[in-house]
């Protein structure tokens, strides 16, 4: 019997897989820079030398009295204003949330009557102006005293005097009542974003109703909710300065007083005010931005970074740019 011969491989290939190629060892020490690109760094500049000067006039310019500014800031009414207004946008933001889903519910119902009693709830409250609102709600224990619950025409089991609201709560029940009628429409649009083939497939699978919208439906639907009712939130906030209307001190209330009181510091005291209302706004931007990330799992292939990370990032990779323009130039 005769032995194997070993096949040796053959020094030439063919056409169809092609040549192995020498690579140029000059070639390959050669490194590997990021393309150049000066308008992009002359528009940054002109931008930051713009913005240089926007801020520079504006804390250089004395007219806007900043050796006020903090006294005001901090002063003991302008906080009790932050106080009610926080109260005011947090206990709002819990009823409208709370009544939007129900409302919601209701507009995505199959009965035709619980469906039509929504839609003219969100039709009601969503054409009456706010200030109107707030001012029918402060008026409300002049037509209805007292609020009972019990059998038409018939006993009372309990009821509760109206007269006896505060103007927290009266504002409270406005701002919510109002809030509800956009929080609905909100919902009710994240509901029907889910992909219809999400419920088929559920109610293959046996499952009620109640489970379906707790472990199906509304997870992959709070990814469209979350951006649009933090932007109702935004809006909140501005709102609730409208509850002086009804003899609240809210933060606006208490920028209107003091400025009324001292009108040789109008200017610091309106700015006073702003920059509140800046802060209040950015902590919520900042809470929507991490809720946003958390339910964006599972959706993307990398969570979105945070304001840290882009900024080490930019930072990092700016670095690296300069040192590979440094590193080419001297022949590297």
């Amino acid at each position: 019997m005769s032995e194997p011969v070993a096949l040796k491989p053959s020094p030439e290939r063919s056409p169809a897989v092609g040549r192995v190629s020498q690579v140029d060892p000059q070639v390959a020490r050669r490194r590997v820079t990021p393309r150049l690109r000066p308008w992009r760094w002359i528009v940054s500049a002109v931008v930051l030398v713009v913005l240089a000067q926007v801020v520079s006039g504006i804390f250089t310019n004395t007219r806007y009295e900043w050796h006020k500014f903090w006294p005001y800031f901090t002063r003991a009414s302008i906080l009790d204003g932050v106080v009610v207004t926080l109260k005011v946008v947090g206990l709002s933001a819990v009823v409208g949330l709370l009544l939007g889903v129900i409302v919601a519910l209701g507009r995505l119902s199959t009965n035709p009557l619980i469906a039509g009693l929504a839609w003219a709830y969100v039709w009601f409250f969503r054409a009456l102006p706010l200030p109107l609102l707030l001012i029918i709600t402060f008026n409300f224990s002049y037509f209805y005293p007292r609020l009972g619950v019990g059998v038409p025409w018939g006993p009372v089991f309990a009821e509760v005097e109206t007269s006896s609201l505060t103007p927290l709560a009266i504002g409270v029940i406005a701002l919510g009542l109002n809030e509800a009628a956009y929080s609905a429409e909100v919902i009710r649009g994240g509901i029907l974003s889910v992909e219809h083939g999400q419920i088929e497939a559920a109610n293959a699978l046996g499952l009620s109703k109640a489970r379906q919208l707790r472990r199906i439906v509304l997870p992959q639907a709070l990814r469209s909710i979350v951006p649009a009712y933090g932007n109702q939130l935004v809006g909140l906030i501005k709102a609730s300065s409208l509850v002086y209307y009804v003899s609240l001190l809210d933060l606006f209330g208490a920028v209107f007083v003091l400025e009324s009181r001292h009108p040789e510091s109008l200017v610091p005291i309106l700015i006073v005010g702003a920059a509140w209302y800046l802060l209040l706004t950015a902590a919520l931007s900042i809470v929507q931005f991490y809720v946003e990330r958390y339910f964006a799992r599972g959706s993307v292939h990398a969570l979105p970074p945070t304001p840290v990370q882009r900024l080490r990032r930019f930072s990092v990779d700016s670095w690296g740019r300069l040192v590979g323009v440094r590193l080419t130039r001297r022949g590297f």
